[in-house]
């Protein structure tokens, strides 16, 4: 599974933080929506290449965005991370319109860095 995010966004980072922490089974690899290799799989799935406004996840030739994403996300990590995939019972439209709301707000609230993330050499493995 690859997890696609925005390389600027201290909150996106912080998310990736998150999801190695919780993934014992290194299920999760990763890749900066802005990089060479993140735009190489946008193109592959006819995704677009300049909004970097969600989160992206590929998991078995599927794209999952949005709420869709880190509700998958969820599911895979230890602990009781699973339990938030009961959110998918909610509409979509209502879990996505609270996430397009923190997404559009993200840089305001939680700040960006001016380059991309670069992964410590124990975690290059992990990165695409």
């Amino acid at each position: 599974m690859i997890i696609l995010f925005d390389g600027v966004c201290n909150l996106c980072n912080a998310f990736v933080n998150f999801v190695i922490d919780r993934d014992s089974k290194k299920q999760f690899k990763f890749t900066a929506l802005q990089s060479p290799e993140g735009q190489r799989v946008l193109e592959q799935y006819n995704l677009q290449t300049s909004d970097f406004q969600t989160v992206i996840l590929l998991k078995d030739n599927q794209i999952y965005k949005k709420s869709d994403a880190a509700l998958m996300v969820a599911k895979h990590l230890d602990g009781f991370w699973k339990i938030a995939y009961v959110f998918k019972i909610l509409p979509r439209f209502f879990r996505d319109i609270c996430y397009d709301f923190i997404a559009r707000n993200r840089y305001r609230f939680f700040g960006k860095k001016d380059v991309c993330r670069i992964p410590t050499p124990e975690l290059k493995e992990r990165f695409l």
